[in-house]
């Protein structure tokens, strides 16, 4: 049985830097820059977000962070290498950011993904997560930088 463990990151280690990289790669692959509204590498780092590295089998197999705003929370940066797809690797990060959400005292996990992320869609929704609208920093980006963008959210009960 593989070993995987989910372990909070404070700051860009090698193993962030080759799973955001990748994860770069694939979403410019996808979309043009308008379109991609991921968080950079420092604004990671920062004080209203908790970031996650996934290890499975001590190699890095993916990354997933969650950010604080007022009245719920965001996921950010969420990757899973190809390799390690299938393996729980993705409920493991989604159950920590889940945690993490709860613990902070917010009642929901908001997210927003790109249109052709297929697999990613298929996850969070068997996930619990259903379609919602723009919502945060979102709702003030025009109409065209978020076309190709899906938004959903899950309710998560305080503790």
């Amino acid at each position: 049985m593989a070993s995987l463990t989910v372990s909070l990151t404070t700051a860009p280690t090698d193993a962030v830097r080759l799973l955001i990289g990748e994860l770069e790669d694939v979403l410019s692959a996808e979309y043009p820059p308008e379109n991609r509204h991921g968080l950079p590498l420092e604004a990671i780092f920062q004080p209203h977000v908790r970031f996650f590295v996934a290890t499975l089998d001590d190699a890095p197999a993916g990354c997933g962070g969650v950010a604080f705003f007022d009245g719920f929370a965001e996921v950010k940066r969420m990757y899973v290498r190809p390799a390690a797809r299938g393996q729980g690797v993705a409920r493991a990060i989604l159950a920590r950011l889940e945690a993490e959400t709860r613990a902070a005292n917010l009642a929901v996990l908001r997210l927003e993904t790109g249109d052709k992320q297929i697999d990613a869609l298929r996850l969070y929704r068997r996930y619990g997560f259903t379609d919602c609208a723009p919502f945060g920093v979102y709702l003030h980006l025009p109409a065209d930088a978020i076309a190709a963008s899906i938004f959903l959210e899950k309710p998560v009960m305080p503790l």
